[in-house]
């Protein structure tokens, strides 16, 4: 860890010298606009001392810096959610969040299918929203077909299975929650075409 510590701070003397020097600013002037020493400030920029964290604040809020630039450090990792997609049957889930537990969020992309429904129950509560193609939906007695920017809402608990009409991929957001959290759209029961 020391030797790599030396290379940081090894590399903050010439970053230094290249901030002042893109911004036309003098030793002297960069001295009163910090109060830190024209001789500390030229054996920083050498490498002659050691930058300590003081200083290091002091001058990155001078050049208009993050710290980050003066030491060097990496970047940081891209901000965005990426999660792998997960086969389930002939349907493609997208995971949207990365918390354990409370409410899940996924895209769904469900192939055109003739399959047969096959009913199931567990615990929870589902909200689905369809962005694309139309969603066949059972839920207990009812049967409802979806169509692009209608949703539905359900406790998991009544028979319940989706899937496309079968003349095209349906694509839908799913936000499930194992605790009944809700969100409040209601769709209306329809019937299928034949």
């Amino acid at each position: 860890m020391t030797g790599e510590l030396d290379v940081v701070l090894d590399a903050v003397g010439p970053r230094l010298r290249a901030l002042r020097r893109q911004r036309d600013t003098t030793l002297a002037a960069l001295s009163v606009s910090t109060g830190i020493s024209v001789s500390t400030l030229s054996r920083l920029e050498s490498g002659q001392r050691r930058p300590t964290l003081e200083l290091l604040l002091v001058l990155a809020r001078a050049h208009d810096v993050q710290l980050d630039e003066l030491v060097g450090a990496p970047q940081t990792g891209d901000p965005r959610v990426q999660m792998r997609p997960v086969r389930h049957d002939s349907m493609t889930m997208i995971p949207l969040s990365r918390r354990p537990g409370g409410v899940q969020a996924y895209k769904l992309i469900i192939p055109p299918s003739r399959s047969e429904p096959d009913l199931r129950t567990h615990e929870g509560y589902e909200w689905l929203y369809v962005l694309d193609g139309r969603l066949r939906l059972l839920l207990g007695d009812k049967d409802l077909v979806l169509q692009p920017g209608e949703a539905a809402e359900f406790g998991t608990e009544m028979p319940h299975w989706f899937g496309s009409t079968g003349e095209e991929p349906a694509e839908l957001l799913s936000l499930f929650g194992r605790q009944g959290e809700r969100a409040h759209l209601r769709a209306f029961a329809r019937r299928p075409r034949a």
